[in-house]
């Protein structure tokens, strides 16, 4: 039976929280979320495929206006083009726009890229470029007029996702270039156009290379064996120094390390992540710690180790002014960046800073946790494989 307006208005979500469609005919169908959007679809068949259209939210597309739609795209179904397709064309400005070869490139993308920073780029694009060289064709967009979408960004201080989306922007040039709808990529003119975040003091910090022969050197620590054990646990987990010191044995819950937020600068909850190496580190800790409700206890076990022990550490394995506890974060956030397998909010969160733009910070309450599992699992991994290639070194 064909739809009612009425029915129409009257959906409501199903109780076991599953979505609801209602037939129409003809392959149209509302589709009622559980949270109670309503949206148009349209199922057909092209070229073999059972596809599925996505022709318009309800009320603002009543009744009679999507069976319009139906009628419309079943008329270029007939013509032998494929809805989607063209629907994508009518909206970008074809082929050679911007905005489809950006579609494109992201949809190349997808296999590689966690979901979440798939859906991050993607965002930026629509946000920040798609309406300004959305609908041009990449032969017809120089550097200025990139520079004037990124001086846009740059406007709101968001000087680190000026220059992520200029890379974006290349990026697509560079696909445009491989299938014959670009000869140049005028993005890469822009690299010294853009303006330059100040320079930042930080805490003396390992370099990547640096990294293996600092692993070696701390296995050969001959001090107590749990300070060796509590500065490579701060390696893995990306904690500060307090954080590490005032943890009990409670916060460990399985897989994962619970911090409340009256023990972290920020005053935020913080969740830790436990890769195998973490629990490995913690399991020989618990073996030291005994009954002591710390995880690294002082000598008397009903407090954990002094401020100092750490750092001295450091001094005694020859890192005086060369390295900080502290600096090992600063350490894993270059690397991590600079891999660009990870989303900055995602390094950030794990980090447990707080974006400096307060309204920002007020409503992202995004945890990143699916994307921070697979961070935390390839960067304990590759501290790993840099202390086992050092390793190795040493024993040709």
């Amino acid at each position: 039976m064909p739809l009612t307006d009425i029915q129409c208005r009257n959906a409501k979500p199903k109780a076991d929280g599953s979505p609801l469609k209602l037939a129409d005919g003809g392959g149209l169908f509302l589709a009622v979320t559980p949270a109670g959007g309503k949206y148009w679809r349209m199922t057909y068949r092209f070229d073999g495929k059972q596809k599925l259209l996505s022709i318009g939210e309800y009320p603002a597309v009543p009744l009679a206006d999507a069976r319009a739609l139906l009628s419309s795209n079943k008329a270029i179904l007939k013509a032998g083009k494929d809805p989607a397709l063209h629907k994508a064309e009518a909206t970008t400005g074809g082929p050679d726009a911007f905005e489809t070869v950006a579609r494109e490139w992201l949809e190349a993308q997808k296999a590689a890229w966690v979901p979440e920073h798939w859906q991050r780029v993607l965002s930026r694009f629509e946000n920040d470029v798609f309406p300004i060289i959305g609908k041009m064709r990449l032969r017809d967009i120089g550097a200025p007029k990139i520079l004037e979408v990124l001086r846009e960004v740059e406007k709101r201080g968001a000087l680190d996702v000026t220059k992520r989306i200029r890379q974006s922007i290349g990026a697509v040039f560079r696909f445009g270039i491989a299938t014959g709808r670009a000869d140049t990529n005028p993005a890469a003119d822009l690299v010294d156009a853009l303006k330059v975040r100040p320079k930042v003091k930080h805490m003396a910090a390992l370099d990547a290379d640096d990294i293996g022969e600092f692993l070696t050197n701390l296995q050969g620590y001959d001090g107590e064996r749990q300070t060796r054990l509590a500065i490579e646990l701060i390696m893995h987990t990306m904690l500060r120094t307090n954080e590490l010191r005032f943890g009990t044995w409670s916060e460990i819950k399985g897989d994962q390390w619970l911090i409340s937020g009256e023990r972290m600068k920020m005053s935020r909850d913080h969740k830790v992540p436990l890769t195998k190496q973490s629990k490995r580190l913690l399991a020989e800790l618990k073996e030291i710690a005994g009954d002591s409700e710390w995880i690294v206890p002082g000598a008397s076990g009903d407090k954990p180790i002094s401020q100092n022990t750490m750092i001295f550490a450091l001094y005694r394995l020859g890192y005086h002014s060369r390295l900080t506890v502290h600096g090992f974060r600063s350490t894993a956030s270059t690397i991590l960046n600079e891999s660009g397998l990870w989303s900055p909010d995602a390094i950030e969160r794990q980090l447990a800073h707080v974006h400096g733009d307060k309204v920002r910070s007020a409503y992202n309450r995004s945890e990143y946790w699916a994307e921070r599992l697979k961070m935390m699992e390839w960067w304990s991994d590759y501290l790993t494989e840099r202390n086992s290639n050092d390793l190795s070194s040493l024993l040709d």
